[in-house]
This record gives structure tokens, sequence and C-alpha cells, in this order.
């Protein structure tokens, strides 16, 4: 039979090794050495042939034949922690992602506001907290060019907002404001509200900010799409489906998309635990798992999130946070779900085949975590639920070999692990020096024989995979002139690369996926040039040429 889409003419990367006319590959995932797999054969939406010349033989007159010139095919990558709704949100409204200073992100909420007179509220997001003392900009600054309409923006990492005067106004925030459980309100030294919100705190502003439309989500759900297709992404777990005050809830747009087959992507959904809440809203989460599924959506994961970030104090430590001067502080984070209760939801959850997605940053959390892990383990016997564990900024050396022993996946968002102002000025000097050199630790969880997946946590960071898999590799930002972050946890470039198709296809419960091999979902992405061939130092130079899932094509550059 003729194959309806064949690709010829290259090299062929596969994490499990794959076959080939002559045996398995090479265990790296690489494939072997003189380059004997040089072409696949799609029909229908599968993989059908995976071998070299002699493949040619399955061209037909409606055969697309693809030449690859030398360029990688892989399987399409797939993000396993982002926020695709909130991103395209932001994108459409005041976009502060590009803004690297405190006078470029002032000129760019001002020129939003100038174009936008009829906008009742300035909202949108994405400022870099690098860019002002302390990362926590005033209020002052804001009314210095938006005076008259409330603002409320939040930061790239979304665990702080900045908002304005009018907006403190509107709010009721004045100096008797207690601050929440969850949050924090910043203060000036005779304890006025500073402009800057963290975490629970941020709702005391965002909940009058106007609602966003069904329309809106929708869009905002498709421009994202566009986005990560021509990122070579063709599969994600998205790391927050239901309400959470201030973010929207994106499965009405899921749907509707899933429906009208405007969602070409692969799709998981990850439930948000109300940390306000216990076990009582476990029946809700299987309803709503049951009413959240429809073609290539499903939302059949749970996410808890335990902690804050690093950089406003709030991941949770084992041991206290430095102050400026390295000395000690009272303050070791903020545990959002309580420790004791973690493992009896995480229990239950996992017996009723839940997936558990934990965002755990600090490692207090991340051994809560494992805990919890440990604690379903023992109670429910050996599971496929495949828990995992996103963004692992701090991980204790004892709890690293756990992560393997627990089959807990270690969810890994690599643009983060790099000298850059947010690390070396907000984070290093507050964990002092021998916890800082346990941050991000990719190298110590392979080598203790982890499953790595990976995300982006988009919008918090660029959502290139590419990009991330440079940073994993080098441990340096792409164009960057600083050290090397932690040489020791670099990985290989295959290593990276498997992170962000099979392990996240793994995590993603999307078990034909992430590979190429024949019978596989032919999801599949050719980059604009083989990154193997080249120095680790150009990793970031690689692009994206063309983007298939199920054998259609959902994106092509323009010079593909």
């Amino acid at each position: 039979m003729h194959a309806d889409l064949l690709f010829i003419g290259g090299p062929v990367f596969t994490p499990d090794g794959g076959e080939t006319p002559d045996g398995p590959t090479a265990p790296t995932g690489r494939t072997t050495p003189d380059g004997r797999v040089t072409a696949v054969a799609v029909t229908g939406d599968r993989i059908t042939a995976v071998g070299g010349p002699e493949l040619r033989e399955l061209a037909g007159p409606r055969t697309e034949v693809v030449d690859l010139a030398g360029r990688l095919l892989l399987p399409g990558f797939q993000d396993a922690h982002v926020h695709p709704v909130p991103a395209g949100l932001e994108l459409a409204r005041c976009d502060l992602t590009k803004a690297k200073t405190a006078r470029e992100t002032l000129a760019a909420v001002r020129a939003y506001a100038d174009a936008h007179p009829e906008r009742e509220w300035i909202t949108g997001g994405g400022w870099s907290m690098e860019a002002f003392e302390g990362g926590t900009p005033t209020r002052e600054l804001l009314d210095s060019v938006v005076p008259d309409r409330p603002v409320y923006l939040p930061n790239r990492d979304h665990h702080g907002a900045w908002v304005n005067s009018r907006a403190l106004e509107i709010a009721g925030i004045t100096r008797d404001t207690p601050d929440p459980a969850d949050g924090r309100i910043e203060r000036t030294a005779s304890g006025e509200p500073a402009g800057t919100l963290q975490e629970g705190a941020m709702q005391l502003v965002g909940r009058l900010a106007p609602p966003d439309t069904a329309a809106d989500r929708l869009a905002a759900l498709l421009h994202a799409q566009r986005r990560l297709h021509a990122l070579g992404v063709t599969a994600w777990q998205d790391a927050l489906i239901g309400v959470f005050p201030g973010m929207p809830d994106p499965t009405d747009a899921y749907l509707t998309a899933a429906r009208d087959g405007s969602l070409t992507a692969r799709v998981v959904g990850a439930l948000w635990w109300d940390r306000t809440r216990g076990a009582e809203q476990i029946p809700e989460l299987v309803e709503l798992r049951a009413r959240s599924a429809h073609g290539r959506f499903r939302a059949d994961s749970v996410k808890l999130m335990l902690d804050g970030v690093a950089e406003n104090g709030t991941a949770a430590l084992l041991d206290p946070y430095l102050d400026a001067c390295g000395c000690a502080t009272a303050n070791r984070g903020t545990s959002f779900v309580d420790p004791e209760q973690l493992p009896k939801y995480v229990t239950e959850l996992d017996a009723l085949g839940f997936q558990c997605h934990f965002h755990a940053l600090g490692d207090r959390a991340v051994r809560d975590a494992l805990d919890a892990v440990e604690a379903a383990r023992a109670a429910n016997g050996p599971s496929d639920t495949r828990p995992h564990l996103a963004h692992l900024q701090v991980v204790h050396p004892d709890d690293v070999p756990r992560f393997a022993a627990l089959g807990a996946t270690a969810n890994i968002q690599p643009l983060w692990a790099a000298h850059e102002p947010q690390m070396d000025e907000l984070t290093i000097p507050f964990l002092g020096a021998e916890r800082a050199g346990w941050q991000y630790p990719f190298g110590a969880l392979l080598r203790s024989g982890a499953r790595l997946a990976a995300g982006s946590d988009w919008p918090v960071s660029s959502p290139d995979p590419l990009q991330g898999v440079h940073v994993a590799v080098n441990r340096v930002e792409p164009g960057g002139s600083r050290p090397v972050f932690l040489p020791r946890e670099r990985i290989s470039l295959a290593q990276a690369l498997t992170a962000y198709t099979a392990g996240s296809a793994y995590v993603n419960r999307l078990d034909d996926t992430g590979v190429v091999r024949p019978g596989a979902l032919a999801d599949l992405v050719v980059l604009d040039r083989d990154p193997f061939a080249g120095p680790p130092e150009a990793i970031a130079e690689t692009g994206v040429a063309l983007t298939y899932v199920g054998g259609e094509r959902v994106y092509a550059a323009p010079d593909a």
C-alpha cells in the first residue's frame, strides 16, 4: 500500500531507540551512528514503516513526500506543564513579557493604556521581577503612567501582581487591611500598601477586574495553539483546569474546540485542587472528569499546588530563608495544602485513578509530595496513575533517589536552570550556598534512575522547547554570557529531547505518541537542521520547519 506521507533523506530521532531494518538503534535515543534510519512512512494517522531508502517504494501518486535534506525528524514535543489560555489572553492585552527594564515596562503600560482608552481596567501582565529593586515595583510607578484607571498586572511567574493606587482604592486596601492567610501585601516602611500583592493577596484586587468571556477564552486557546504548533508542540498538559481566583477556567474553551474540531493538539487537563477545602471536593472532581472529556481533550489529572516561589519567599523550605545579611529568618515559606492531610488526599485520588500533578518548588514541598506518593503506594499498591512533580527548584539530596523508587516523574522547566538576575539577585542570596547547589538537579535525577518530563509553564517563561533543551544541555541562557549554572547537572541533547517527547508523553498517558515506530500516532516535527550535527552552544539557533498531528500538517514555516 502507498503511504499518505513519506519522510526521506534525513536523520530520525526516537527516544526509545525504535527499530531499523538491521535491528534496534542505539539506546541513547539517537539513530544508529551511520544513519541507517532515514525514512518514515505514515498512512492515515499512524506511522506504518521506519527504515531507509527502500521506503521510497511506498510513494504513490497521492503521497506527500517530504525531503528532510539532512534535517532532523523526531516525535512532536509535548509540554507537561503549561497554561495556554492565560498566555493567549495576555498576548491580547498589556503584554509585558518583552520588557527587560523598569523603563521599558512602564513605557509598554503607557502605550497600551493610550491605545485603549475604552478599557475600564488595564490588565495583562508578564513583567520581570528583576526589572525592579527587590522584585517589588511600587504603585507610584504605575500611577505615573496610568493615574485614572485601575491597573492589575501579574508578574511573569504569576505569584505576584502589580497594582496602582486606583486599584487599591477600589479594593478598599489600606494600611489596616490584614494579609490573607495565603498571601502578603507588600508595604512601605510606614505600613501603607506599596503596590505589589503576593500569592493569595493578588485576589484582593484581581477578583474585581472584568471577567473574561467564553469568546475571549476560545480565541486565546486557538491563538496559543497556533504558537505552540509553530514551536513543534503537538500535545500538552494544561496545569490549571477549573475555578481558581484570578485565572480563567479554560474548560469551556477546550470542550468547544474539541467538539468543533478546532482543537488540533492532544490535551490533558489537570483539575485544580481547591487549597481552601479538603477531601469533600473529591466527588466534584470525579464529576468534572466525567464531564470534561471529548475528542482530543480529557481532564483526568489533579493539580495540587503545594507552595509558592523562592523569589518572594513562599516556596516551602525545610530550613529558613536567609536575610540580605546571610542570617536565618523565621520564614520557611508557605504550605498551601496541609502536609498532614496531603497523604490522605493523594491516596484517595490515586485509588480513583487520578494522576496527581504537584507544584512543588521548595525542598519541603518536594518531600511532602513524595511522602504523599509513598503513602498512596503503600495503601493502594502499584498503579499506573503516573504522579509527577513540577518545578523542583530545590531538591534535598536525600530525596533525589526517591523519584525512581516511587515511580514519580520529575517534571522539569529547564529555562529556569541558569544564571540570570532573578536567580542571582533574588534567589541565591536568600537560599545560601549549600541549598543553592541543590537547584534543578536534572543530572542527579537522571543518574538516580528517575524519569524526566519537561514543560515550559508558559506564560511564566517561553513555550519554545528548543530553548528549554538548550538550557538543559548547557545550563546557560541562549546567548547568555554568565557562568554555567551547576555544570554537573547538565544533561545530554538526547536526554533533553527525550524529556520533551517520550517523557512528557508518559506523563500525559499518551502511550502511542512520543516515539517514532510503526503503530505510533504520527505526531511528528521536522526541525530546520540537525542539532546533533552542531555544537551544544548552537542548539537554541534551531527552529521548527514542519509540525504534524496524526499525520495532518498543522504548521509549516514560510521557508519549509
